[in-house]
């Protein structure tokens, strides 16, 4: 019986560590997110300020479709940039929590399929029928676990493609 208690023991110490590391990266990619926001933010209000200061100066309309024609290409590399570094960020964050999670889930299922095999060997005459299905739902949730993990990594599979080919979409149109 202490051996299970050490595993249930090794196994929250495990899931207390992954919790740590994942709240280390959530702070990590908040961090570079509001870094983000605030230089787009200041380079926003700069542009602003010497667009209105340009205003100031016009004194026809065809200096004012000159300098609205002018805006218009920077505004779209600018909004193509800041979606490029915004998808870095969330596409960095993914791959760490997908690794930790994949790592932390594979740890967690033999810890509890070894716990259980060992319970289950000490079940009482007669019982092998609820032994069986013990062992199909630990089966069938592994396998589960392990078709929602592949079904993630090929939806981010397919957003990055979508990203990569918007990308290269955005810069051929520049």
């Amino acid at each position: 019986m202490n051996y299970a208690n050490d595993q249930l023991v090794a196994t929250q110490k495990t899931a207390v560590e992954a919790l740590t590391s994942l709240s280390e990266k959530t702070f990590s990619s908040l961090e570079k997110l509001v870094e983000l926001n605030m230089a787009a933010s200041k380079a926003l209000l700069g542009e602003s300020i010497s667009h209105l200061q340009a205003l100031t100066a016009i004194k026809d309309s065809k200096e004012l479709l000159a300098l609205q024609t002018g805006l218009v290409k920077p505004s779209a590399e600018k909004a193509a940039s800041y979606s490029r570094h915004l998808y870095e960020i969330l596409s960095g964050s993914s791959a760490d929590f997908s690794k930790l999670f994949e790592s932390t889930t594979a740890e967690s299922q033999k810890t509890v399929t070894a716990l259980l095999e060992s319970s289950l060997k000490n079940a009482p005459a007669g019982s092998e029928a609820a032994v069986a299905v013990i062992k199909s739902a630990i089966t069938a949730g592994n396998n589960a676990v392990e078709t929602a993990q592949k079904s993630a990594k090929q939806a981010v599979q397919l957003v990055d493609s979508n990203i990569t080919a918007l990308s290269a979409a955005a810069q051929k149109a520049e």
